[in-house]
């Protein structure tokens, strides 16, 4: 087995904070009296260097776990069951297991869930998307094992990114729908503080309307997560204010297809009263009587790819790398 970068240690935490390793282990473990000043210097050092305690003993500690950590923000929203689908996938016969962690889009959950995994010493990590918790960064760049980053290439990652980028995915769909000779776009999205994929999308899509000269002609956003309902709810909402636009781009299928049944109580026809564009390819938007116009990623396929790359080399490479597994448009029938 390739030899495994060393993580932080319990002499860093005590180097860092000028006790000794006894004391650090001590206050860690909850176990006897510290001076608060001892303890506060201790905890700081603790998340500076973002050490993890390590939950193994003896000779497993030194070998790792067959265990690959895997943090995902929802279960309930299909993408991400489908990822975890290629997770298992590329793990079917290796000897190791993932475990799976639940953030509900919550970065103090995240975090909580990186210390948590990373105590039990994985062989790699999987973690959706770039934004974690400068604590929960610490650990993962301390913590000596692979951590793929999925879902997004748009920054830099820590180690290995697998996904796709969400701008130009947001680019292309402007310039798709263009090249339709739509030219009055209106906008439908969710929360973006929980979603910061759905605002590169539409970051994206605003740089290809104003690369022709345009703008949206109108926007409504739910504070809340996607859903069918939202969807439905807010193309209802976006209609009534005007202006009126000939197409609207949804942050994802599930808002997109409440935008098609908001159609159909209307009676409105899509695309000839109005066309609607949204982002997945999931099934459902497939499989509405006029086919939603969307987007496809390749969820399985980023999944699979994340874990077959930390499999393939133990080691952290020297630079960071990044796989694009791509998109694509599905041209369906609403725009």
């Amino acid at each position: 087995m390739p030899e495994r970068r060393q993580g932080v240690t319990l002499a860093d935490v005590a180097r860092l904070a000028e006790v000794s390793e006894i004391t650090v282990s001590r206050i860690l473990r909850n176990h006897g009296p510290a001076a608060p000043a001892t303890r506060d210097r201790v905890l700081a050092a603790v998340r500076e260097t973002g050490y993890v305690p390590n939950r193994l003993a003896g000779g497993l500690a030194s070998s790792g776990s067959q265990l690959v950590g895997v943090i995902v923000p929802s279960l309930t929203n299909i993408v991400f069951p489908e990822v975890l689908g290629g997770i298992r996938a590329a793990l079917d016969g290796s000897g190791f297991q993932a475990v799976i962690g639940v953030s509900d889009y919550d970065l103090a959950i995240e975090e909580e869930l990186v210390a948590s995994l990373l105590a039990w010493r994985p062989e790699a990590m999987v973690i959706a998307g770039f934004d974690h918790t400068p604590a929960a960064r610490a650990m993962l760049e301390g913590s000596g094992v692979r951590i793929a980053e999925i879902m997004e290439i748009d920054s830099t990652p820590i180690d290995l990114a697998v996904g796709h980028s969400h701008v130009q995915a947001g680019f292309d769909t402007g310039q798709y729908l263009l090249g339709r000779g739509y030219r009055r776009f209106g906008y439908v999205g969710h929360d973006w503080n929980a979603d910061r994929r759905a605002r590169l999308r539409h970051d994206g899509l605003v740089a290809a309307l104003a690369s022709a000269g345009l703008s949206l002609v109108t926007t409504q956003r739910t504070e809340g997560p996607s859903s069918v309902a939202a969807g439905r709810e807010q193309l209802a909402a976006l209609l009534a204010q005007g202006p009126k636009p000939d197409v609207v781009v949804f942050s994802n299928d599930d808002m997109a297809t409440g935008g098609v049944f908001h159609c159909m109580a209307a009676g409105l026809v899509p695309p000839r009263d109005l066309a609607l564009f949204g982002f997945n390819g999931l099934d459902i938007g497939q499989a509405l009587p006029t086919p939603l116009s969307t987007m496809r990623s390749n969820r399985f396929l980023t999944g699979r790819t994340a874990v077959e790359m930390l499999l393939a080399q133990r080691t952290r490479p020297p630079q960071p790398q990044v796989i694009d597994t791509g998109y694509e448009i599905l041209p369906g029938a609403t725009a």
